[in-house]
């Protein structure tokens, strides 16, 4: 692999790491698509140090990989939604290191400081998977549903959370539910709030990052895609002010952005072009390269199921070279 890591190929390509969530708790035990443990996190950034790689801020990364001017091993890292455990848990890590990061920031939930309703509701049928759950006054049709297998919990998230949506529930009338779902099933709701677990950073959190290691970019502000152009455009506009608002930084600096659960659509890299964004990252794996187009560029979701081997394969590039499969790399909010 030392071969090529030392290549000119590698030489004129850039890695994107992609992470999602880093565990507080039993989170990485819950999903390990979606969440690692501090310790692995850890064990990536001691191999990307001993490896002698560059890590930099993802918007000189991307223009010094169209510029041609890319130092040898060049990666980028990046962080998907802003959850408060970026805050708490990656944050001291990567400050350790000396690593930049970008966060792609959800902003509606940044203001609306509760758990996120998705993934918190799948996170309570996982914590109660020896349990059932009467839906009497949660859906049209009452019926208990057992949670006892990883089928029976989607099923029962689709009845929930499709009953949430087909009453158009608001933030707040979303969270009634999950407290309710959560008494029903026995898991204190209360001690999760108290914790924050599974919130997004606050806007005062967000102000309090690093400015000098940390860049917060564009992530919707309803972590939602719209294929209709206003639809689209209204969710980067508002993520953009949001940005903006709670950095202090001018709204053009908000100009990368990252697809939600990694949904794209033929029409998206045009209007995203239109507003000023200069790069767009994907759930596609691979390694950039002067060929890519900016706004589709190929990421590495790193999850708990990567080997050592495996996460060395794409630091060197080797890996570039092995049948793909496209990653999620998170539940839509």
């Amino acid at each position: 692999m030392s071969i090529a890591r030392e290549s000119a190929w590698r030489g004129r390509r850039l890695l994107i790491l992609g992470y999602h969530g880093i565990s507080s708790g039993d989170e990485h035990q819950w999903d390990g698509a979606l969440y690692i443990p501090p310790a692995l996190l850890r064990t990536r950034l001691e191999a990307l140090r001993d490896g002698g790689y560059h890590v930099l801020p993802l918007g000189e990364a991307v223009r010094r990989l169209y510029d041609g001017q890319l130092p040898p091993r060049a990666v980028a890292i990046t962080f998907d939604d802003g959850a408060y455990d970026f805050f708490t848990q990656a944050r001291p890590i990567l400050e350790e290191f000396g690593f930049p990061a970008t966060v792609y920031l959800t902003s509606y939930y940044s203001r609306f400081q509760r758990p996120v309703f998705n993934t918190m509701l799948r996170y309570l049928f996982w914590k109660a998977r020896d349990r059932t759950l009467s839906t009497a006054d949660l859906a049209d049709q009452t019926e208990t549903l057992s949670l006892h297998t990883e089928p029976e919990r989607d099923r029962a998230f689709g009845v929930i959370a499709g009953a949430c949506a087909a009453r158009r529930l608001s933030g707040r009338e979303k969270d009634e539910v999950l407290t309710e779902v959560a008494r029903r099933l026995g898991v204190d709701y209360q001690d999760l709030i108290r914790r924050r677990f599974l919130h997004l950073m606050s806007p005062d959190d967000v102000s309090r990052l690093p400015r000098e290691l940390i860049d917060v970019q564009l992530h919707t502000h309803r972590h939602r895609v719209p294929t209709d152009a206003e639809g689209f455009e209204r969710e980067i506009v508002d993520n953009r002010r949001e940005i903006a608002a709670m950095t202090g930084v001018a709204e053009s600096d908000a100009a990368h952005f990252c697809y939600p659960s990694g949904v794209t659509n033929p029409s998206f890299p045009g209007w995203l072009r239109r507003l000023g964004v200069t790069s767009a990252t994907t759930c596609f794996p691979g390694i950039a390269s002067a060929e890519s187009d900016p706004l589709m560029l190929p990421r590495l979701i790193d999850t708990v199921n990567l080997s050592p081997v495996e996460f060395e394969g794409w630091l060197t590039g080797a890996s570039a070279f092995l049948p793909k499969r496209r990653v999620q790399a998170t539940v839509p909010i």
